[in-house]
C-alpha cells in the first residue's frame, strides 16, 4: 500500500515535470519567433527608414501621404530637420492646389510654421530650397507679408539656389512693396528664355506692365500689356491688361484708342461695371457730361456698391 502510494507519487511528480519542461519549451519557441519580428519590425521603424519612404512618396508626388505621415513623425521628433522640411515642403504643395484661397492659407500657415522651426533646429548649412519655399510661402500670404518673401527669397539667392521662377516671385514681392526699380531688375531675369520651357507667362507680362506704369514709363508698361494681350487666354488677365492699356491711351489724349478698348471687353467677356465707369472717365475728359453720366448710371446698375460710379454722380 505504502509503495503503489509512493508510486503514484513520482509518477504525479514525472508528470508535473513533463508538463513544465514543454510549457519552459514552449515559451523559449514563442520569444525565439518574437525576437526576429521585434528586431525587424525596429529595422523598419527606424528615422532612415522612415527617411526614404519620405522620400520615395515624394518623389511619387503623394505630398498628402507626406504630410500625414511626418506630422506623425514629428511628434516623437520634433526637431528632426528633414521631417520638418518634409513636412513643410509637402504643406506647401498641397496649399497651393487649394481652390479656397482659406483653405490655402492654412497649409501655407503650417509650411512656414514648419520651415522656420527646421532653421532653428538646424542654423548652419541650411539647405537654400528651404529658403526658396519659404519666400514663396509668404508671398501666398498677401503684400503684408511681401518684405518676408523679399527676404528669404533673396537668402535663397545668397545661398546659390536659384530655381525657375525666383526671380518671377521675387519681382511679384518687390512690386508689393512698391520697390519697382528691383521688381524690374528682377522680372528681366524673369524674362530670360533659357529659364523657361514655354516661354514667359501672362502674369508676368502682366506685373512688369505695372511696375513701368509705376515708374512712369508708359511706353514699356504698354509693350509688355500688349504682350499680356496677345499671349494670354485667360479673360480676366486679358481684361486686367486692356484696363491698363485704356488708362494709359487716356491720360496721353488717345480717346479713340482708350475708347476700342473699353469697347473690346465688353464685346469679349460681357457687361463690367468699371469699364462702363471708366468709359465715362473718358467722355468727361473730352467735355462730353451727358454720355459720362449715362455710363457711370450703368455702372451702378450693374454694381450698386461701385465707389466711384457714386461718388460721381453724387450718390
Amino acid at each position: 500500500m505504502f509503495k503503489e502510494k509512493r508510486y503514484s507519487r513520482y509518477r504525479t511528480y514525472l508528470r508535473r515535470n513533463n508538463i513544465i519542461r514543454w510549457a519552459a519549451l514552449a515559451v523559449i519557441a514563442v520569444v525565439l519567433v518574437m525576437v526576429p519580428v521585434s528586431l525587424f519590425s525596429g529595422l523598419q521603424n527606424r528615422p532612415g527608414n522612415d527617411r526614404q519612404n519620405l522620400l520615395r512618396l515624394w518623389e511619387e508626388g503623394a505630398y498628402e501621404e507626406v504630410f500625414k505621415l511626418s506630422k506623425t513623425a514629428l511628434a516623437e521628433r520634433p526637431m528632426d530637420y528633414f521631417l520638418l522640411t518634409i513636412h513643410g515642403f509637402s504643406a506647401y504643395q498641397i496649399g497651393i492646389a487649394q481652390i479656397n484661397n482659406f483653405d490655402t492659407l492654412i497649409y501655407i500657415d503650417e509650411c512656414i510654421w514648419s520651415l522656420r522651426k527646421a532653421l532653428l533646429s538646424k542654423n548652419s548649412s541650411v539647405n537654400g530650397r528651404v529658403y526658396y519655399v519659404l519666400g514663396k510661402a509668404y508671398y501666398y500670404k498677401g503684400a503684408d507679408y511681401a518684405d518676408l518673401a523679399v527676404k528669404y527669397l533673396e537668402q535663397a539667392l545668397d545661398a546659390s539656389f536659384v530655381a525657375e521662377d525666383t526671380p518671377e516671385f521675387l519681382g511679384l514681392s518687390y512690386a508689393a512693396i512698391h520697390d519697382y526699380r528691383n521688381s524690374v531688375a528682377a522680372f528681366t531675369q524673369a524674362l530670360d528664355p533659357a529659364g523657361y520651357e514655354a516661354g514667359p507667362s501672362d502674369i508676368l507680362f502682366l506685373a512688369i506692365a505695372r511696375s513701368y506704369i509705376a515708374l512712369g514709363d508708359q511706353d514699356l508698361a504698354k509693350a509688355y500689356l500688349l504682350r499680356c494681350i496677345e499671349i494670354s487666354r485667360d479673360s480676366q488677365r486679358v481684361t486686367a491688361a486692356r484696363l491698363l492699356l485704356a488708362e494709359i491711351l487716356r491720360k496721353e489724349g488717345h480717346f479713340e484708342e482708350a475708347e476700342a478698348q473699353y469697347m473690346l471687353i465688353l464685346n469679349e467677356s460681357g457687361e463690367n461695371a468699371e469699364v462702363h465707369y471708366q468709359l465715362g472717365e473718358l467722355y468727361a475728359a473730352q467735355g462730353d457730361t451727358t454720355r459720362a453720366r449715362a455710363e457711370w448710371r450703368r455702372a451702378v446698375r450693374i454694381d450698386p456698391a461701385h465707389k466711384g460710379a457714386r461718388e460721381r454722380l453724387g450718390m
